[in-house]
This record gives structure tokens, C-alpha cells and sequence, in this order.
């Protein structure tokens, strides 16, 4: 009698923004209140589908700033696995930051790619269109993870991860 496989859910690394737009009151700019209403619609009908993870980069970015929202930020975040930063995840956030891809400003973008690709995250969700989720970026970021022997993960936004479950 052979067992059938279970399938693993994806693993999803929720980078900063994706928190931060959960939990912050809707904006009155017309493009930031639909980037907050879909990342509410997917926390809600589709986050039950992966397997979310975090790390100390995205504690950090969530407990700065406003008290009270750091609070609602980082009580979203309460209870997912951590990824560990170890020395394989610095030293591959210290290339990344060499190859001169990520400006300095965007140091912990890079932090949050070198986590994702060291533990084979499958994808990375986030709404930074700068330096993450960008086609102009993804190809050349492609290309040095892969050179270096290291899986790329799908870069996105709750928009292209949310869908109909039974596709």
C-alpha cells in the first residue's frame, strides 16, 4: 500500500510592509487604501494557506515608530515561526549589499531577500515596489542568487497572491 505524499503549504516570508499596511487605519489616498483593503482581504480569506514565517529584520521594522502601532504590527505577527539569522544569511546579505543591486537606504530589503533565499522561502510577499517586488530589480537579483547557488523566491504583493483557492 503506498502512502500518498502531503504536500507542505508554501512558506511565506511576510516582509515589513505587509503588517504595516494590515494594521495601520485606511489612508485617504485612493492607491495606499487599496494596497490596505487587499492586504486585509488576503490576510483574512487566503494567509490560512501558507505557512508564514518571519525574522528579527522584520521585529525590528515593526517595533520602530509609532507605539500604539508598532503594537497592533507586532501583535499580527504574534505566534509565526522565526527564521534565524545566521552567519550563511549575513553573509549573504553582506554580497547582496556588495553588488551594489540595493542602495544603502535599502539595506534591510536586501536582509529580507538573503533570509528568503538561504531558507528556500518560497515566496516573499511585500508591497516595497522600490527595491523587492520591482521588474526592473527581480531579473538582476535573479541572476546573483543563482550564480551564487541560491534559489530565488517569488517576489510579490498580497494582489498577485490572492486568488480563487479551488485554481
Amino acid at each position: 500500500m503506498s502512502q500518498e505524499r502531503i504536500p507542505r503549504k508554501n512558506l511565506v516570508y511576510l516582509e515589513s510592509t505587509i503588517p504595516g499596511f494590515l494594521t495601520s487605519r485606511i489612508s485617504a489616498q485612493i492607491v495606499t487604501a487599496a494596497k490596505q483593503l487587499t492586504t486585509r482581504e488576503w490576510w483574512e480569506q487566503s494567509r490560512h494557506r501558507y505557512q508564514l514565517v518571519v525574522s528579527q529584520f522584520v521585529w525590528d521594522e515593526v517595533k520602530a515608530g509609532d507605539a500604539e502601532a508598532a503594537s497592533r504590527r507586532m501583535e499580527v505577527l504574534k505566534g509565526l515561526d522565526e527564521l534565524e539569522i545566521n552567519e550563511e544569511v549575513i553573509q549573504l546579505y553582506k554580497k547582496l549589499i556588495d553588488s551594489g543591486l540595493f542602495p544603502i537606504k535599502s539595506r534591510l530589503d536586501a536582509a529580507h531577500v538573503a533570509v528568503c533565499s538561504v531558507y528556500a522561502v518560497d515566496i516573499l510577499l511585500t508591497w516595497n515596489c522600490s527595491h523587492l517586488a520591482n521588474a526592473d530589480v527581480l531579473p538582476g537579483l535573479r541572476r546573483l542568487l543563482t550564480g551564487w547557488g541560491y534559489p530565488m523566491p517569488l517576489i510579490c504583493t498580497p494582489f498577485e497572491l490572492s486568488g480563487d483557492e479551488s485554481t
